[in-house]
């Protein structure tokens, strides 16, 4: 019998899960973990008196001076300044906006990264991803705004294309940018993206609502297509276009949605506790402009276990999700790949789009501990994600092939009433290696 992505969902969740249940059991983690100082819990809960949770502007300040109290809004801006082989220099800013929309007793903080950066390959990238909660709750507004003028290595469908060949180190920031290789097939493109969804409170940590999801390529350039050569040199996202009778310059996918969401978490940009599910399932229609008319379902899990209870920051997060397309075909460039969620993390240590298929299902567990033993200014993390997509036109399942990846990371805590951190990690995949930065947490 075969399997439905849902049940595949499941069985990969039943692989991660035990993970994180096992290290909140295990005595020699807890251990270790004693290094670790007592964190400062939700904006709306006590400090720890013997050692508050401080930020890292607390170090400039006289001794003398008071902190100043919890506000309504922050905003980190910090200077784009990077370089890749598929970008080349880049030059911008990026960063995090913080608010809280009613009382802090009832009112979660709402967060929004931010971009907006030019390269010296006449590029454009610009984007906001937001996650807004009204007064007291009632309404959760999930936005990803984006606009690239753009290029980005692609490699093919399913987990295995290719499946051989070191790739050089990338730099990413929140997730843009990559580095091209042999194996490589590079694209340049123009790329406008508008995916807004309104949830409505049900009751407690229940909401439903509807979205709209627009997916625009245009000026589609595949570098690597040679069509009046002997032979012909055939790039996948031209075969694929072709085979499913998609325009290989432009297309549009332009959809409604329905949505199911759990939300109990402590905060959205650094979760010390709580659930995160999330059901979205998407229909695309002709009359709304898309290419063809598919759907498409995403089922998302994410869970946060403490491994103390005096260190709220110590602890295990596990995220899940699957991204699948039910019926019809999506154009080559919006199908499922890794880097395509909402804050583009998923599948550090690899680049964005190094796995891509019809469906894809990740797995990520992380292990966050403080590391200053008294200010917590500085955290950690150690984490290991894989991925699995594939490839029906050639036969291709999922869990065919699973791609792993470890990393390390370095937090400092910039705002922590907001929990707003700088963060760099480093990951190694399989023939792959990537540094990441962003202004909060990956998940």
């Amino acid at each position: 019998m075969k399997p439905t992505p849902c049940l595949l969902l499941v069985l990969l969740f039943r692989v991660v899960a035990p993970l994180s249940i096992t290290a909140q059991h295990t005595d020699s983690l807890q251990k270790i973990t004693q290094i670790s100082a007592d964190t400062f819990s939700h904006i709306s809960s006590p400090a720890v008196k013997e050692c508050p949770q401080k930020a890292i502007g607390e170090l400039l300040r006289k001794k003398t001076e008071s902190p100043p109290g919890p506000k309504k809004f922050m905003a980190l801006i910090v200077p784009n300044i990077s370089s890749n082989p598929s970008n080349g220099v880049i030059l911008g800013l990026g960063g995090a906006l913080g608010w809280i929309m009613g009382p802090k007793e009832n009112t979660r903080a709402s967060a929004a990264p931010f971009t907006l950066a030019a390269t010296s390959k006449k590029q454009i990238i610009g984007f906001v991803k937001s996650n807004v909660y009204t007064k007291e709750n009632k309404f959760f507004l999930q936005g990803d705004w984006r606009f690239y003028i753009y290029s980005q290595p692609t490699y093919g469908l399913g987990t295995n294309s290719p499946d051989s060949g070191d790739i050089p180190n990338s730099f990413h920031w929140e997730g843009e940018g990559g580095s091209l290789d042999s194996l490589s097939f590079p694209m340049k493109f123009n790329y406008i993206k508008f995916h807004e969804i309104v949830n409505r409170q049900v009751i407690g940590n229940f909401y439903a609502g509807i979205g709209y999801h627009l997916d625009y390529y245009y000026q589609i350039i595949d570098e690597k297509l040679y069509l009046d050569s002997t032979p012909q040199l055939l790039t996948p996202h031209y075969v694929y276009s072709k085979a499913h009778l998609f325009d290989t310059a432009h297309y549009m996918v332009s959809g409604l949605s329905l949505n199911l969401v759990y939300d109990s978490r402590d905060n959205l940009a650094d979760p010390y506790k709580g659930i995160y599910a999330n059901l979205n399932y998407r229909y695309n229609f002709r009359f709304l402009g898309s290419a063809r008319e598919s759907s498409s379902l995403w089922v998302e899990f994410r869970t946060y276990i403490g491994l103390s209870k005096k260190r709220a920051r110590n602890l295990i997060g596990v995220w899940v999700f699957g991204d699948f397309n039910l019926s019809g075909n999506l154009p080559y460039l919006t199908l499922p790949a890794i880097g395509e969620d909402q804050r583009t993390r998923s599948g550090r240590g690899y680049t964005n789009g190094r796995y891509r298929g019809k469906n894809l299902v990740y797995g990520e567990v992380e292990w966050r501990f403080p590391i200053s033993p008294c200010s917590q200014i500085l955290g950690g993390v150690l984490f290991v994600n894989a991925t699995t997509t594939d490839d029906p036109d050639q036969n291709m399942s999922l869990f065919g092939y699973i791609r792993p990846a470890v990393g390390v990371g370095l937090r400092v805590m910039v705002n922590k009433y907001f929990r707003t951190n700088i963060n760099i990690d480093f990951a190694i995949g399989y023939h792959s290696k990537g540094i990441y930065f962003a202004g909060q947490e990956t998940f």
